[in-house]
């Protein structure tokens, strides 16, 4: 339902995103193989990703994916900003974007909880929220590091998240691939709000269960390759390991350590 078409913009976005590194310009978000003057990409695609809440199923939907560059300001799917630095192989840049985690109380599976011994009914909503933050990266010979901080700004969660990643582009002929690991640390007030339950919902009757502060690894491999101009293929794949905290919630589907995502589309860029 809902939260999987939101997860799964979030998906294209960062398969946008992760085309925009393969094209070799500092944060260049205007799509692979699209020539200098790009400002502009547009395809299609699609997204699959595994649930983590417990009664939800495995979702593939098809989906759009829109992105811009300019001197300054870019966007990219469900996110965007500026650039404050862009000196040699350093880029700093301000964020804003959508969180997409969360789900609807209703998606939630109600024999699957009733088996946790909660009653679908006496929860609520885990909202989408809305994250500014900073975000730099820096590029060379020996790879790519990403350093994203990020702060709640709808008061949803109130929490916030940082995250490291490495990459080590490199070329295969006229492919380009993109292996990547890193984590992210998810605040407490963070984890709590989508991973536990509620201070309401506890005064319902629902078993009080804060899993705290978090950290999150994720591995991952990101595929660029350019064909018939400014058109390229684009193909992305991630694991997310959950730690005990969140993998142990009542809230999380029995046995899941662990979310795998993918993406495969195509873009061309204007």
């Amino acid at each position: 339902m809902k939260r999987f078409l939101f997860s799964f913009v979030a998906l294209l976005a960062a398969a946008g995103v992760a085309s925009a590194q393969q094209s070799g310009a500092p944060t260049d978000a205007a799509g692979p193989s699209q020539g200098q003057g790009a400002r502009w990409a547009l395809g299609i695609g699609t997204a699959v990703s595994s649930s983590v809440y417990a009664g939800e199923d495995t979702r593939v939907i098809p989906l759009p994916l829109v992105s811009y560059q300019g001197e300054r300001f870019f966007w990219r799917g469900i996110s965007g900003g500026a650039h404050l630095l862009r000196s040699g192989s350093l880029t700093v840049d301000v964020i804003i974007a959508a969180r997409m985690d969360g789900i609807d109380r209703d998606d939630f599976g109600a024999a699957e909880l009733a088996a946790r011994g909660i009653d679908r009914a006496r929860l609520q909503d885990r909202k989408r929220g809305l994250d500014l933050g900073v975000a730099a990266t820096w590029r060379g010979a020996l790879g790519q590091l990403e350093l994203e901080v990020r702060g709640d700004a709808s008061g949803t969660s109130e929490g916030y998240e940082a995250g490291v990643k490495y990459a080590y582009p490199y070329q295969w002929g006229s492919t380009r691939v993109s292996p990547h690991i890193g984590m992210a640390h998810l605040s407490k007030k963070l984890a709590n709000y989508y991973y536990g339950t509620l201070p309401e919902e506890v005064a319902r009757g629902v078993i009080d269960y804060k899993p705290g502060s978090a950290t999150v690894p994720r591995i991952g491999v990101d595929v660029m390759h350019p064909f018939a101009d400014r058109w390229a293929f684009i193909g992305n794949v991630s694991y997310k390991k959950l730690p005990g905290q969140i993998s142990n919630s009542p809230l999380i589907e029995k046995d899941t350590d662990g979310t795998l995502s993918a993406f495969i589309g195509v873009s061309r860029g204007f």
